[in-house]
């Protein structure tokens, strides 16, 4: 037997899929909480417009027949907890959290569904159950970078030949981080290299750790997939190349800020498959049942500017694996 709501479910898809929302009256478009890490949209781009981009491949119309209430915590954990308090007291529909973000959201509600996205470890993160199983009110899209972190060791390793001392740039608030360091002192073994953590835990403390590594004699640096890290971008660049510190990073966006290596996933394509996930909650499904989506693809990211200003000419074999190099 077709329940009644189920119809409504049906017949809203066929002609517009988002002009109903899951637990909304009919006629009243869902709210979306957006949870992310930096200070405004402009600090997120660009996946800020790629969420936004993958609502309206889906045929919503912000405003209409969907309405996003975006909040900006700028990297403070107060800020974190109350703007996800306050979606959650505003009874949005789901909850978006991004990174960092995303176990503030969890912590703030075990009833509305929550999609995250860029967390690299959501069972590490006490998010999900499994990947598979989720099992709670969390699902979302993992960026992956736990498993990648070790090759991008053995890329700077094939840059540098040479090289024996390389830095690990953490965030210690991020549980994630000690997964990092253990991945990369046993990758590092393996390539006889020695890695060396250095912390950071907030925006005002990027030069100080830059500085440590100088002194320390670090001759590249492994920034792996944080939130904070994201917003320093273009900080970290400035540093790595005032001190002669060749630097991989996780993701295309933050090599384009001036560092030497990128390797990992299109976060673009992420933010656009968060409204999939969305859309699939507000017709019925639960996140307890909906599988957290692995990324299958990884992209090498040369930037040839970068090299030239260090002095440094790239290897023929990573000419040939990147995926792109940048001039």
């Amino acid at each position: 037997m077709i329940s009644r709501r189920a119809v409504i479910f049906g017949a809203a898809a066929s002609c517009c899929p988002l002009t109903v929302g899951w637990g909304q009256p009919v006629g009243k478009p869902p709210r979306i909480g957006v949870l992310w890490h930096a200070g405004n949209a402009a600090e997120e781009h660009p996946y800020f417009g790629s969420l936004l981009e993958g609502f309206r491949g889906l045929g919503y119309v912000e405003g209409r027949s969907i309405v996003l209430d975006h909040r900006f915590p700028n990297e403070m954990p107060d800020l974190f907890t109350a703007m996800a308090s306050e979606l959650v007291a505003s009874k949005v529909d789901v909850l978006v959290g991004v990174g960092s973000a995303a176990p503030y959201a969890k912590k703030a509600t075990a009833n509305i569904p929550i999609v995250f996205m860029y967390v690299p470890d959501p069972v590490g993160a006490n998010l999900v159950q499994s990947v598979s199983k989720p099992g709670g009110n969390a699902t979302g899209l993992t960026n992956f970078s736990v498993e990648v972190g070790p090759k991008r060791l053995e890329y700077l390793k094939e840059f540098l030949p040479t090289a024996k001392r390389v830095a690990l740039l953490v965030n210690p608030n991020a549980k994630i981080s000690e997964l990092y360091i253990s991945q990369g002192k046993t990758a590092a073994a393996k390539l006889g290299l020695s890695t060396h953590t250095f912390e950071m835990r907030k925006l005002t403390e990027v030069e100080r750790a830059f500085d440590e590594m100088a002194k320390a004699g670090m001759q590249a640096v492994v920034v792996n997939a944080e939130s904070l890290f994201y917003q320093a971008k273009e900080k970290i660049a400035q540093l790595a190349i005032a001190h002669r510190l060749p630097t991989c990073v996780w993701v295309r966006e933050v090599l384009e800020a001036g560092a030497l290596l990128s390797y990992g996933v299109d976060q673009r394509a992420i933010a656009r498959r968060v409204a999939v996930y969305v859309d699939r909650i507000l017709k019925g499904e639960k996140p307890a049942e909906m599988p957290v989506e692995q990324p299958t693809r990884f992209e090498l990211v040369v930037n040839a500017r970068t090299a030239g200003i260090l002095g440094l000419t790239i290897p023929r074999t990573l000419l040939l694996r990147a995926d792109e190099v940048l001039s």
